[in-house]
């Protein structure tokens, strides 16, 4: 609530003035002044005549209206007439006429002559144009109605001495203007008449004035030029393009009067006001030269023909009064209120300026707006003002504007038609762009990062179902502890088109300590984010760190986390089973899809052409001659503590641009780098002594590159002569030192002394919040041979999956990249000891259970076969960003381990790195099926699996189904997995609480396709399609199965493998009969996938003869062990499919 103005008894004393002085002349801007000998101040009146001009006053009532700058000066509100020192001018006793009838003969006469005279006009002033000034020009229309007649003619007023008549006229009062002439606007031949610099403004009397003919005033005389010299001017400045008008969505504004209380400025600059609270005021389109003085909040104003603009964007919650050139605004009151003055900035305003410039309507104007208010509130703050943000020079377009202009240009198409402000202003036809309107919905927004935060996580929860993240035959056949663990983690993946309106993002790249993370930042709120590169090299460029980013092509991820205590998929539709969810939201992008609005400064700006280049270059003389340091030093990136709560980390501007200090440099080569966790480093104490504390950090092997170097400011860092362009990987830590031993003083060693001597190990370099890391793309201060050596070594260690998975590959360690097929979560091995973060994960905000690991299946290419299983425990989850399903990942230094089954597995440990090189193409309909499930897998044969049991875990066979050897149905308890027999669970020691059961098949059957055999797992649905049961039977069998608990036979070759065999039962013999049935055995398309945990391990065996028969062909091959195959689909063949199969199968094999 705005407080009353103070009231200070003080008399002024000074003259009424229409110009200040300048340069020792008279500068007649239109505004109205007092003055003394000390000094001049502008000011305001409600009432004014022409005779107080120069003339000494006594103000008895004035209020001074300070500015929101206050090294600028306010203005003076002038509350009642002022009282005059001296005797002021009369007015003269008689004036010759010529009224409005005549007048309108001469404006529409096209007679020529050369006698010029000047005639006197009297009326009605009926309508009063705003000032306009346009290139250092001032000048204003008005009209003039004969009281008789009711015709109106137009009257220039340009004279410096004549602007203050605006002030003084006053609609529906009736004036005499002497000494006009007539003129032609030069463009759009519009006739007019025209104020010369005898002319005289007098109120119309019928006594003091008498009529003039028409021919002897002015008859048969021809039209002069017009002396107004802005007609080209103004043509050439506002060849604006006209809106498009729309005929199905175009509406009509309606012309009205208005009269109402400014209670809120919207936006000073945009020239939006807010009237009555309900009601938005757009001055925009009418320019106001007295600088918007008067309209404060508690002010009156009347409008007089404004443009009444409902519901222009579809957001907006006001409805719009418009004023356009031919709309007039009347202040009735001052406010009381002690609100001060913003003036509104003529001289670059970017919302005029663009509004001129592409000739907005309402609608298109109030989104400009919305979109400018928007960009400026969210990162004025980092750059120090909202100027820096706004303004634009002629080489260089300022960040709005080059936010904006594209927006524009794809809304507002070229147009040829030029705006004519003469005719909105002089045709008897009104035309302006407020005339007509079309509700506006935007076509895009640009909402802050909190709002997109919020809006991601409302659209992911949006009717969720956990249902969706099953396929509806696989969910029947879980247990409570399985369904509830694959709802423990899902995601799910926006796009810009994803929101309606598209959304744009828009943030400044910052590197958060406290988050571990990089960051897109406003003033609201900060969005984690994964960039890359899409030529496939890690993103490294520290040169962006700072700079305002936007980003239109985008994958904004929401990560799902839920605690459920479903007991079966009955239940699932009942949401009171989910006890907690939690959420985490980040995006991922591509640097090149990255537009920098504004750079960041004091950053190296070379870096941003090549900076992913390895290769080695020379200098002008052929050599590399420098030092390289060869021991190895580990530095440490710690985490701030103690983060300050009085700081917002949202809105600080960038380190670079404040510091103003001596800085030390130091180049390094990194090569290695390891996992973020917390670590067991020892830190050191103020006191001297030794403590232990867990860090959250990171760890990195460095080689020391030169000797470090002292600089005067951080800028100077960028004519370091050892950067090129290009070049091998490097970084530059800056820290504001003038110590060049700086950092070997803050070096210590990372385990205590008494446990390790410090000459063991290399020494442990923490690097603190405020230093600046940068990256350098060449450093030509390597020596030849040792810079090959380094970097030949950190290449070679970069493996290929197959390799990995080669049973030549010697390595404890492996670093490979791969596309991520599939993400599981699955549990922890039991044999797993706990980490030591693991107590520590409820304070660190962990959104995964402890006792979950995932398992990323990844392959080489998108589609390839070979496949290897990286398992990563959900202690190092919480800053690996970005493992999707079809993303491609560069693993380093994981863990190669083999099974007892003889698999090949990695599992991330501490010293692990992963890096995201490629994101996923395109956003998964379903987030938990693999990637590549609809893509058919490559068509083989039996015999060709023995040589690459490792190298392929799917694929297909075209292939006969020999027998069904075994096959058990049963109904099982969906906690403990005892058999459920007529609605509960059968054990009893100790008993089970479950009341839920859940339906599980199983069957082995045995195939061949002519080149060897295998030996086939099918679980659940799988074992109604060997069957070849519909769903219907296989529904009504499983019923049957209920009553039982379970139902098991037994067929050839399985005896002892196991399964017991159900006494004899009607379901029994039904299944054995169909087991046996010659229909079972037939040609089938089989999906499948290597069984990783076979009852049974493969020992290598000659080749035996065996017997096959194709319907009444027999035939002799020679097969290898029977292989064990884990069943993913089974398709029916007709005999055309089979046929073609068989022919494309041999040509391939060919």
């Amino acid at each position: 609530m705005e407080s009353p103005l103070q009231r200070t008894y003080l008399i002024l004393v000074g003259y009424l003035t229409d110009g200040r002085q300048e340069t020792k002349e008279k500068l007649v801007d239109g505004c109205l002044y007092v003055k003394d000998n000390t000094g001049i101040i502008p000011c305001e009146l409600l009432h004014f005549e022409l005779e107080w001009l120069e003339s000494l006053f006594v103000f008895p009532s004035w209020s001074y209206i300070p500015q929101t700058d206050k090294s600028a000066t306010g203005y003076l509100e002038i509350l009642l007439d002022p009282v005059p020192v001296n005797l002021l001018k009369k007015v003269p006793d008689s004036i010759p006429v010529t009224y409005q009838t005549s007048a309108k003969t001469l404006l529409t006469s096209r007679s020529l002559g050369k006698k010029r005279s000047q005639l006197t006009v009297a009326g009605e002033l009926t309508q009063r144009r705003p000032l306009l000034r346009i290139q250092h020009k001032t000048f204003f229309f008005l009209f003039l109605k004969c009281c008789i007649s009711g015709v109106q003619v137009p009257v220039l007023v340009q004279k410096p001495s004549q602007l203050a008549w605006h002030y003084t006229l006053q609609l529906g009062r009736r004036y005499a203007i002497t000494g006009l002439s007539l003129a032609s606007l030069k463009e759009s031949g519009q006739r007019t008449f025209v104020t010369s610099d005898s002319s005289c403004l007098l109120p119309y009397c019928a006594e003091q004035v008498r009529e003039q003919s028409l021919d002897s005033a002015w008859q048969d005389e021809s039209t002069q030029s017009s002396s107004l010299e802005t007609d080209e001017q103004l043509s050439d400045i506002l060849e604006l393009r006209v809106e498009e008008e729309r005929p199905r969505s175009t509406k009509e504004s309606k012309i009205i009067s208005y009269v109402g209380f400014v209670t809120k400025i919207l936006n000073i600059q945009a020239g939006l006001f807010l009237l009555d609270n309900k009601v938005c005021l757009c001055l925009a389109y009418h320019q106001l030269l007295n600088s918007a003085r008067g309209l404060r909040p508690g002010a009156c104003v009347e409008l007089i023909d404004v443009h009444l603009v409902q519901k222009p964007l579809v957001s907006f919650p006001f409805i719009v009064l418009g004023c356009c050139l031919s709309s007039t605004i009347v202040l009735k009151s001052f406010s009381r209120l002690s609100t001060p003055y913003q003036p509104p900035v003529s001289a670059g305003n970017l919302y005029l300026e663009l509004l001129f410039r592409y000739n907005l309507g309402v609608p298109l104007y109030l989104w400009l707006v919305s979109l400018m208010e928007m960009f400026e509130e969210r990162f004025s703050c980092f750059f120090g003002h909202s100027h820096s943000l706004l303004r634009s020079t002629h080489r260089n377009l300022g960040a709005a504007e080059k936010f904006l202009v594209p927006l524009l240009q794809a809304v507002v198409p070229d147009r040829e038609k030029a705006r004519d402000i003469y005719n909105e202003m002089l045709d008897k036809k009104h035309r302006c762009p407020l005339q007509k309107y079309s509700t506006l919905n935007p076509p895009c927004q640009a909402p802050s990062l909190s709002a997109v935060c919020h809006m991601a996580e409302q659209k992911s929860w949006e009717g969720f179902s956990p249902s969706q993240l099953f396929s509806p035959l696989e969910e029947q056949h879980m247990g409570t502890q399985e369904l509830n663990r694959r709802l423990a983690w899902s995601y799910c993946t926006f796009s810009a088109g994803s929101f309606q309106p598209r959304l744009i993002l828009l943030g400044v790249l910052r590197v958060s300590s406290r988050s571990s993370s990089l960051q897109l930042q406003d003033k609201s709120s900060s969005l984690p984010c994964v960039i890359c590169n899409r030529d496939g090299s890690p993103f490294a460029c520290t040169a962006l760190r700072g700079s305002l980013l936007q980003v239109e092509t985008y994958q904004l991820i929401v990560e799902r986390f839920l605690q459920t205590d479903f007991p079966s998929w009955e239940h699932l539709a009942n949401l009171e089973h989910i006890r907690e969810k939690k959420h985490s939201v980040y995006v991922q992008f591509y640097y090149e899809d990255a537009q920098v609005l504004r750079a960041a400064e004091g950053h190296i700006q070379k870096s941003l052409g090549r900076a992913n280049s390895s290769s080695l270059r020379t200098k002008d003389g052929g050599s590399l001659t420098s030092e390289l340091e060869t021991p190895e030093a580990k530095m440490l990136k710690l985490e701030d503590p103690k983060p300050d709560t009085r700081r917002d980390d949202n809105c600080q501007e960038g380190q670079s641009s404040a510091r103003t200090n001596s800085c030390v440099s130091h180049l390094f080569l990194v090569t290695q780098k390891e996992s973020l966790m917390y670590r067991n480093y020892q830190l050191p104490r103020k006191d001297h002594g030794e403590g232990w504390k867990l860090q959250h950090s990171f760890q990195a092997t460095v080689l020391w590159l030169g000797r470090p170097q002292l600089w005067s400011h951080p800028r100077e860092i960028r004519s370091l002569p050892e950067l090129e362009e290009s070049g091998c990987d490097g970084e530059q830590d800056m820290t504001q030192q003038e110590d060049l031993e700086v950092f070997d003083k803050l070096c210590f060693p990372p385990v205590p002394v008494k446990f390790l001597s410090r000459s063991s190990c290399p020494p442990c370099l923490p690097v603190q919040d405020t230093w600046h890391l940068q990256h350098v793309t060449w450093i030509s201060c390597l020596p030849e041979l040792a810079a090959r050596s380094v970097l030949t070594g950190m290449d070679q260690k970069i493996s290929s999956i197959p390799e990995v998975l080669s049973n030549s590959f010697t390595g404890s360690l492996a670093s490979f990249s791969g596309n991520i097929v599939e993400r599981t979560l699955c549990a922890s091995p039991k044999t797993e000891k706990p980490h030591v973060t693991v107590s520590l994960q409820k304070q660190t905000g962990s959104l995964l259970a402890s006792e979950h690991t995932v398992k990323l299946s990844v392959s080489v290419a998108p589609g390839s076969p070979v496949v290897l299983d990286v398992y990563i425990a959900s202690t190092y989850l919480q800053h690996l960003w970005g493992l999707l399903p079809g993303a491609t990942i560069l693993f380093q230094n994981l863990e190669r381990k083999i099974s007892r089954f003889r698999n090949v597995y990695c599992i991330y440990i501490a010293s692990s790195c992963v890096s995201i090189i490629s994101l996923p193409a395109s956003p998964l309909p379903f987030p938990s099926s693999p990637a590549g499930e609809n893509s058919s897998p490559s068509l083989v044969f039996l015999s060709s699996l023995q040589s690459r049991l490792q190298s392929l875990p799917q694929a297909r066979i075209l292939c006969h189904l020999s027998c069904v050897l075994s096959l058990s149905l049963q109904w099982v308890c969906s906690l403990c997995n005892s058999i459920f027999k007529e609605g509960r669970c059968t054990r009893h020691s100790p008993p089970c609480p479950s009341h839920t059961g859940v339906r599980q098949a199983s069957a082995r059957v045995v195939v061949e396709d002519g080149t060897g055999e295998a030996l086939v797992l099918c679980r659940n649905q799988h074992v109604a399609a060997m069957l070849g049961l519909s769903l219907l039977e296989w529904e009504v069998l499983q019923n049957c199965v209920q009553s039982r608990g379970s139902v098991s036979i037994q067929h050839g070759e399985a005896t002892g493998t196991g399964c017991v065999e159900e006494p004899e039962d009607l379901i029994a013999c039904y299944l054995r009969s169909l087991c046996r049935s010659p229909l079972i055995c037939r040609p089938i398309l089989l999906d499948f996938s290597l069984d990783r945990k076979p009852s049974k391990i493969l020992q290598p065996a000659p080749l035996q003869l065996r017997n096959f028969r194709c319907d009444e062909v027999q035939f002799v091959s020679q097969v290898g062990p029977r292989l064990s195959l884990l069943c993913l689909n089974v398709k029916e063949v007709e005999q055309d499919t089979l046929s073609y199969l068989n022919s494309q199968r041999m040509r391939k094999d060919i």
